[in-house]
């Protein structure tokens, strides 16, 4: 069973139902026939009942047609869980009971009036966006109960899909959190479970003949032959860990959601008042509304009005002028006239105010008439589970950290425009910054940006992700470094513009995605391009290395540790007697203390070898180190046996030699899964064949661990190319675990 299955059944369902409304003579306007729920997701089961709602306008009468409708689809044999409403009664409704409310956001046209269904969706996510301060607590207490009644599946001996703790339920409630926009849900990885879930269930119900979502123990070798497992415990291993799973991720968007409303304060309510904002535009009852001046046929600028002083104001677009925008509204002509772009603009540089305007835009079909490029990733997950949103979402965070920025360019327009566009390349079967950068060239002369604006946007759009990649993953101190940023950016307002897409873009991808540690990183290497453009200088300089006085210790031949504290973290010096392994040592000792490294430079002051280390670790002990490094390098403490390679969890670790990373040294590039130990093994792989690692830059993004390593041959040569070879053949089995 897969997603096509349950496309196909519901294709087939919507078909019959569009038939029998049509067949029933239902209204072309002011009615219509949608699907909520289960059936509104497309997710119809094998035995599932059909959840359907005709739907109308408080002043139609449909008399007999609902009868007419529901007569043909049970004689289709069809289980149908059918309702007639008004529109205020849907309102009302869902108001009073919140089960109502979680089925209506995923509402979807059958048949009869299109702009109907369009608007009471659009209302309807609008309205519980707008009550979810009062309704998430109510909703969190229904799950608490279910929870508490039914058990957990990951636990239960007779687990039911749907019901139980780690369920589709709470699969559904997460989606409805998340559509309030208050908190974030991993969405990538609640995608996957909820998937897997739905796959599971559709098996179920074959095996069972019936509307079952509970898997009895007799089930389980049926279950594992048909989802091509080893056997029923491996079965119900799988069914077990996605609940857990689900489990995890609702009680952690649980508490995200305490957290929201301890810290909310709640506003006064405005007086229903019409305040004039702008030509045609006004304020009542803190949404934006077209005023009796409105002329939207003769104005193309209207709809951006609206939405830029909504936006600004952190207020509503009233969804129903959005809508009618959308239908009425003039197109703009290409290219844009200045205010229009102006006007754009400012919607993006309105910060916290964009999101709920850019949402009403998209879910009124506003913005397909602004940027219709914008439906290609709309809703688009990302790859990398690093990514707190889609790829759309993202975009518009990216906007508002964006908007925070623009008092560090010359040009807020390029960046915050370049913000929006930046991953517009998504979904693509090549590279998306490559396939984005031509997408985003158009959209920048449709929109008027002068000759040079239009370059900026594309070399933004195509570069943005340079100054992270480069910074993280090369050694800040190697003078190609510096080379391969200016390769493409060819001038300070060009990187000045970089800089500030990368930080936004990487705090709107999550936390750990700009650390103090890795803006450092790429705010550094900025700096230092800068200054290489600013002296006009074409050649790279030299490696140079700062000397260290060599301490006592050292020339006593013992160790000397010193630690000093970070704002987030610790840099660690150590200087020894040189030797190769030196390095493998003391990342082995990091590994013992289960302390993360970042980075990592190695130099010779003949005849010491100097080590400088930043870690992620606050706090460290000087003489635990010391002991626990003596311990590793005169062979009393054997590292290999606590830090040998985990169990791999499906992606082989990927190691390659980069030839045109590094001029003096060799460069090696391993991928692998992130974890305590992983400097260590390279390392100490490398000292056993004798190779001198120059210096480390480790890095994480997301589960995976990203490090490189520098490599000298001990007389300070760089290597042959079968020794390279050879080397990375034998990081990538010790890794392996080979």
């Amino acid at each position: 069973m897969t997603d096509t299955d349950r496309s196909r059944r519901t294709t087939e369902a919507d078909e019959i139902c569009a038939k029998a409304y049509a067949g029933a003579g239902g209204p072309e306007t002011g009615a219509a026939l949608i699907a909520v729920g289960g059936y509104g997701r497309r997710e119809l089961a094998p035995y599932s009942d059909w959840d359907v709602v005709l739907v109308h306008e408080a002043d139609v009468d449909l008399g007999e047609t609902a009868s007419a409708i529901w007569y043909p689809l049970w004689d289709q044999g069809a289980k149908i869980d059918h309702a007639v409403r008004s529109v205020p009664e849907m309102l009302a409704t869902a108001e009073g009971d919140i089960r109502v409310a979680l089925g209506l956001l995923d509402l979807r046209h059958l048949a009869g009036d299109a702009n109907l269904t369009l608007q009471l969706r659009t209302t309807m996510l609008a309205h519980w966006r707008k009550h979810a301060v009062a309704q998430l607590p109510a909703l969190r207490e229904l799950t608490h109960k279910r929870h508490e009644l039914l058990g957990e599946l990951a636990h239960a001996s007779v687990p039911d899909l749907k019901e139980m703790e780690g369920g589709l339920r709470d699969a559904t409630v997460l989606n409805a959190v998340v559509a309030t926009w208050m908190v974030d849900v991993p969405h990538a990885d609640l995608e996957r479970c909820r998937k897997a879930l739905l796959d599971v269930r559709d098996i179920v119900q074959e095996i069972s003949g019936r509307a079952s979502d509970r898997i009895v123990p007799e089930m389980w070798d049926d279950l594992a032959d048909r989802l091509e497992l080893d056997d029923a415990g491996a079965a119900q291993r799988f069914v077990r860990e996605i609940g857990r799973r689900i489990t995890h991720l609702s009680n952690l968007s649980w508490r995200r959601v305490d957290g929201y409303l301890t810290r909310r304060a709640v506003a006064s309510p405005r007086a229903p008042q019409l305040t004039p904002l702008a030509p045609g535009v006004a304020l009542s009852a803190n949404e934006v509304v077209l005023d009796k001046t409105a002329r939207p046929a003769q104005d193309p600028m209207l709809l951006l009005r609206a939405a830029a002083h909504a936006a600004e104001h952190d207020v509503v677009l009233a969804p129903a002028t959005a809508a009618r925008l959308a239908r009425d509204g003039v197109a703009l002509a290409a290219p844009w006239p200045t205010e229009a772009r102006q006007l754009f603009v400012r919607l993006l540089a309105a910060g916290e105010g964009l999101l709920d305007v850019w949402e009403t835009l998209e879910e009124t079909g506003a913005l397909q008439r602004i940027l219709p490029e914008w439906e290609k990733v709309r809703l688009l997950p990302h790859a990398s589970v690093i990514h707190r949103f889609t790829v759309d979402r993202h975009s518009v965070e990216t906007c508002i950290e964006a908007s925070a920025l623009i008092r560090s360019v010359g040009r807020a327009d390029v960046l915050l425009v370049s913000a929006l566009l930046h991953d517009i390349g998504k979904g693509s079967l090549v590279e998306h910054s490559v396939a984005g950068e031509p997408v985003a060239r158009a959209i920048a002369e449709r929109m008027g940006f002068d000759a040079r604006g239009v370059d900026l946007v594309a070399t933004l759009v195509r570069w943005h992700l340079l100054l992270v990649t480069t910074a993280t993953t090369r050694d800040p101190e190697d003078p190609a470094t510096v080379d391969v940023i200016l390769e493409h950016i060819k001038d300070a307002e060009t990187l000045s513009l970089l800089t500030a897409l990368t930080e936004a873009d990487a705090k709107a991808t999550s936390p750990k995605a700009w650390t103090s540690w890795r803006a450092r990183q790429v705010l550094d290497l900025a700096d230092r391009a800068q200054r290489r453009l600013a002296s006009g200088a074409g050649a790279a300089a030299t490696d140079s290395f700062e000397p260290v006085a060599i301490p006592d210790e050292a020339r006593r031949g013992g160790v000397s540790i010193v630690v000093d504290p970070l704002s987030d973290g610790s840099r660690v010096t150590v200087v020894a007697p040189d030797r190769v392994g030196l390095l493998a040592d003391m990342a082995a000792t990091f590994g013992l203390q289960r302390v993360a490294v970042r980075s990592a430079r190695v130099w010779p002051q003949e005849p010491y070898g100097v080590t400088v280390w930043e870690v992620a670790e606050p706090a460290l002990d000087p003489r635990v180190l010391r002991e626990r490094f003596t311990a590793v390098s005169e062979g009393r403490l054997d590292p290999s046996t606590r830090l040998k390679p985990a169990a791999s969890r499906g992606l082989a670790p990927a190691v390659v030699i980069r030839p045109e990373a590094g001029t003096h040294a060799t460069v090696l590039e391993v991928r692998t899964d992130d974890r305590p130990g992983v400097v260590y093994l390279v390392t100490a792989t490398l000292a056993r064949l004798g190779i001198t690692v120059r210096s480390a830059h480790v890095d994480t993004l997301g589960p995976q661990a990203v490090d490189v390593f520098y490599l000298q041959e001990a007389s300070a040569g760089t290597l042959a190319e079968e020794r390279a070879a050879s080397a990375a053949g034998a990081v990538r089995a010790a890794l392996a675990g080979e």
